[in-house]
């Protein structure tokens, strides 16, 4: 593990870790997009229609603003996303360091999703898959630190 190609020097478009990663990391892109995307244009934000949390028991004015979080939420998700895809055509020696601050998002979602739970009517994609996404993205992280064949041979 090369805990260095966290925070290089600078930021080129050099990408020193293992491939496996690299891959993972276009996979992790292009799911996040998605679902940033949702979050922003689906009517309900995705919060009845996919994350089970019964708009329909609220009042119009609650729903209505529950429903302008998620788009607030997938705005942020879409800027993320957004850098990641930076990365992948510009910048490729920040994945490992982009692959830390998800590990440390997702960490914090598990824990504020323990703190402050959201009702549900049944169990949404994100929370039946929380812990494979943070497997996959530590895996992904992990990976990534593994110095790839051609850096160990130029540093030869």
């Amino acid at each position: 593990m090369n805990f260095s190609l966290l925070l290089p020097k600078q930021f080129d478009n050099q990408y020193r870790g293992n491939k496996i990663a690299l891959w993972m990391f276009v996979v992790i892109t292009l799911i996040f997009m998605g679902r940033s995307l949702i979050h922003v244009f689906a009517a309900d934000g995705g919060a009845q229609s996919i994350a089970t949390i019964p708009l329909d028991l609220w009042s119009a004015d609650a729903a209505k603003t529950l429903i302008s979080m998620f788009a607030f939420w997938g705005l942020v998700q879409v800027m993320m996303a957004g850098l990641n895809i930076v990365a992948l055509v510009r910048y490729k020696s920040m994945i490992p360091l982009l692959y830390l601050v998800m590990v440390i998002t997702q960490l914090g979602r598990i824990g504020i999703g323990q703190w402050k739970p959201v009702v549900t009517q049944g169990t949404a994609p994100a929370a039946a898959l929380t812990f494979y996404l943070l497997a996959f993205l530590t895996l992904g992280l992990l990976l990534s630190l593994i110095p790839n064949q051609q850096t160990q041979n130029r540093s030869l």
